[in-house]
């Protein structure tokens, strides 16, 4: 079958004619208001799976008042699945102290913090000699804007953007009511902006090659590229920068090892879909978002057995905080445990999906509010598989 899948090189290319600083001496020359405009023009969406527009949120950032203000990068990559922030933060990370400093510029914050996993510490070392160069460098510009680093304490909740600033503020890392949304009310209670990795490198990258460039792929829905973390049953795992609103069969032709079962899009808290909607599925906006992850899984796979571990996990990654995820996880678990044991009736799956609707309205974070997305396409289109 014909593919047509377009590899693209934004995130990793390495320019000489153009470093990242160059490209922020170009890009403050300009006003905020024009940089505001570019990144709404380009149609950017935040890359860590919600998909919130990225020139509005630092539009909104802007107009709040105040003195102190900050930018924050989420690096803490814990999805199960995920690792190209990593790859990114290794052989880029000066593409992200500019999409700071643009940000910095842009909102009027002084303090940028890049919140690194902690499982991420052994890359600290070369990081910190290449922002110790990227500080030095914005002193000799009379740019007053300075990076810091701060290292994340290995809970999966963290990732969450309002838990991460509770642990930033040396609390227990848990979820926050909203609103007070980030940015009115984030990093010590200032107006933030928290973008994650990979988008502050697309915000450089558009302010290098303008927004007609970018937003020219992708779809209407989901402009630009995404660098994607292929694992699982694939003869070529790894990381790869692809066009948006590709259809997944067009994925699977290119990554898939020929039985191909079922992709596990955006993570273990993403959806799982079988090879019977391949055809139907786009990986965009207008189809199934996804913050980086593409698990794999052939015929030779349990979807129990992928299930469990996917309930296990937040079982144990939950906050406790709300009462929803961490109750709700915990049935989740012990139910497919339980019919799998025949202790309960194949209808009882259809009890715990109600459970997963309940926990997608009134669980406090996207923890518990997603994990019916991994449970219900696999009860759905697997079912088979949980009952024998």
């Amino acid at each position: 079958m014909e593919n047509n899948l377009k590899k693209v090189d934004i995130i990793f290319e390495v320019d000489d004619k153009c470093t990242p600083l160059e490209v922020l001496d170009k890009t403050l020359k300009r006003s905020a208001d024009d940089i505001i405009l570019d990144l709404i023009d380009s149609g950017l969406k935040g890359r860590g799976g919600a998909g919130f527009p990225t020139g509005l949120k630092w539009k909104f950032t802007r107009n709040e008042t105040g003195d102190v203000k900050y930018v924050i990068c989420n690096a803490d990559e814990g999805e199960p699945g995920t690792f190209k922030d990593r790859e990114i933060l290794d052989r880029v990370p000066e593409k992200i102290f500019a999409g700071m400093t643009i940000c910095g510029y842009v909102v009027g914050a002084k303090e940028g913090y890049i919140y690194l996993r902690g499982e991420y510490n052994f890359l600290l070392k070369n990081l910190m000699k290449k922002l110790e160069d990227f500080n030095n460098a914005l002193k000799k510009r009379n740019i007053d804007f300075r990076i810091y680093f701060k290292s994340g304490s290995g809970a999966y909740v963290c990732g969450e953007e309002s838990a991460l600033f509770e642990s930033m503020e040396g609390k227990r890392g848990e979820p926050r009511n909203k609103p007070p949304y980030p940015t009115v009310a984030g990093y010590n209670s200032k107006p933030t902006v928290i973008n994650n990795v990979e988008t502050l490198v697309y915000t450089t990258m558009i302010c290098h090659m303008g927004p007609e460039k970018f937003k020219a792929l992708g779809t209407s829905d989901s402009r630009g590229s995404k660098v994607f973390s292929v694992s699982g049953d694939t003869p070529i795992p790894g990381i790869y920068e692809l066009e948006l609103g590709m259809p997944l069969h067009e994925f699977v032709n290119e990554f898939g090892d020929g039985d191909t079962k079922a992709v596990q899009v955006g993570g273990a808290s993403g959806h799982c879909v079988p090879r019977k909607k391949f055809n139907d599925t786009i990986i965009g906006f207008e189809g199934i978002p996804t913050g980086g992850s593409m698990m794999i899984f052939n015929s030779s796979r349990s979807m129990y057995n992928v299930l469990h571990d996917y309930l296990e996990f937040f079982t144990e990654e939950s906050c406790g905080q709300c009462t929803p995820c961490r109750v709700g996880c915990q049935q989740l678990l012990k139910g497919i445990e339980a019919v799998k044991r025949g202790e309960r009736p194949p209808a009882y799956l259809d009890d715990l999906k109600k459970l997963t609707g309940t926990m997608k309205i009134a669980a406090k974070c996207g923890l518990g509010q997603s994990v019916g997305n991994p449970f219900n396409s696999i009860i759905d289109n697997f079912r088979e598989e949980i009952i024998y």
